[in-house]
């Protein structure tokens, strides 16, 4: 008798124990603590420059050295975050969902976008520009793209601008991809390629694509790259916005901007002032 109650006691405190660590296992380390815990950022996999998987699972670009900055602000070490795709058209369901903590993905703050999630930032103000094949000469100005292919990928209205406002005579391309307008460039299937210059940059820096092309500098217009958060989380914005502050003031923002867009001669802005977004 003596042996069953102290059976049953210990399969108590068993229970207990096992009730008590799975209520522990539902912490999923999304606070700003930080703790050794795990956070999950959304990003880019697919932007060389910005944000890039590369075959080896490693990560890189100017969006991943900005996230992997705010972390480590927030108290996270590198080994501890998540990166996670997060493709344009997904950016708000990932973030309304829980999906990410936030989002770095070279995503343009814009009275849309602002209607449904917060941002910190901007972190980077980049502009509509156009990549062009090295020896070139003949496009000097937006308006020499009339009866030029201009390229863009399949779902932008990157090169519909271009048409619609400056040069209606554009002979529009679209393609799948961006490399494929690289390539189409390269063989002069086209004669332009056309999307946010840091983007374009990125793609000119690879290794393969040095010495061959070059960005005309026709800032068509401005793009303010904010870190997407949840609405209304007031905290953690002012945390990422200090984080964003302390990387331009101790020289790590301008580190990564040469480091990933130098090699294309990429003329980038200023650092922009927080809050500060550019029309």
């Amino acid at each position: 008798m003596q042996l069953r109650k102290v059976t049953a006691a210990s399969a108590a405190v068993l229970a207990l124990a096992l009730t008590a660590t799975a209520c522990g296992s539902d912490d999923k380390d999304d606070s700003a603590s930080g703790g050794g815990k795990k956070i999950t950022i959304g990003i880019k996999i697919d932007q060389p420059g910005i944000g890039l998987k590369t075959p080896d699972g490693k990560y890189t670009g100017f969006d991943v050295d900005v996230a992997t900055y705010v972390a480590k602000e927030l108290g996270y070490d590198a080994q501890n975050i998540e990166f996670k795709e997060t493709k344009s058209a997904d950016r708000e369901t990932a973030i309304s969902r829980g999906d990410v903590k936030f989002i770095v993905a070279s995503y343009s703050i814009n009275d849309e976008r602002l209607q449904k999630v917060d941002f910190a930032g901007p972190y980077l103000l980049a502009h509509q520009d156009i990549l062009v094949r090295a020896d070139d000469s003949t496009i000097k100005s937006p308006e020499d793209l009339n009866n030029k292919k201009l390229c863009s990928v399949t779902g932008s209205t990157s090169a519909q601008n271009v048409k619609d406002k400056l040069a209606p005579k554009a002979q529009l391309q679209e393609y799948g991809g961006y490399s494929e307008c690289l390539t189409g460039l390269e063989n002069k299937a086209v004669d332009a390629l056309t999307t946010d210059d840091s983007i374009l940059a990125g793609y000119a820096s690879q290794d393969a694509n040095k010495g061959k092309f070059k960005l005309a500098g026709f800032k068509m217009t401005n793009e303010n790259y904010g870190i997407g958060l949840k609405k209304g989380d007031a905290d953690l914005k002012k945390k990422i916005n200090d984080a964003l502050t302390k990387m331009v003031s101790d020289g790590s923002w301008q580190k990564a901007v040469d480091a990933n867009f130098g090699p294309a001669g990429y003329k980038n802005e200023d650092a922009p002032k927080i809050g500060n977004v550019v029309k």
